[in-house]
């Protein structure tokens, strides 16, 4: 119902957190590009748990391949660098939630896109931690389509 999306995650402790919420809300994860840690390593295990087993897990080479095989699929890019809430948007079974690397965020080209959607803050604020702005979105979509 849900479909996850980290491009090229760097953290294991967010993704572990991140499958845990996955198995928990019923959605897919995508771990999209270049990872900067093992499937294996041990923070992320610790992170996840024993939720890896019922998580929907999906290793991806790139976005465009992701794109490619889901292209009648609406992509939400997650960035700090646009005015327009998530919550101004009307989420659909089936849509990806994307999130950038926690350094650096999304390359430009997504954060450019239409369907670039922000988590609201305070000014001066630089951002929320990865696990818990997937978790936020993840929840306005099931607030609004059910679970």
């Amino acid at each position: 119902m849900i479909n996850i999306v980290l491009y090229e995650p760097e953290i294991p402790q967010n993704t572990g957190n991140i499958i845990r919420l996955c198995a928990c809300c019923g959605a897919s994860l995508y771990l999209v590009g270049k990872l900067g840690f093992s499937l294996s390593d041990k923070h992320m295990k610790r992170a996840g748990l024993d939720y890896r087993d019922s998580a929907d897990l999906h290793r991806i080479s790139s976005m465009e391949e992701l794109s490619a095989q889901n292209s009648s699929a609406n992509f939400y890019y997650f960035t700090t660098k646009t005015g327009r809430k998530y919550t101004d948007v009307v989420f659909r079974q089936g849509d990806f939630l994307v999130f950038g690397p926690e350094t650096r965020g999304l390359p430009a080209k997504y954060v450019n896109d239409k369907n670039a959607v922000t988590i609201p803050m305070i000014n001066g604020q630089r951002s929320l931690n990865l696990s818990n702005s997937a978790a936020v979105a993840a929840y306005e979509v099931i607030r609004q389509i059910g679970i």
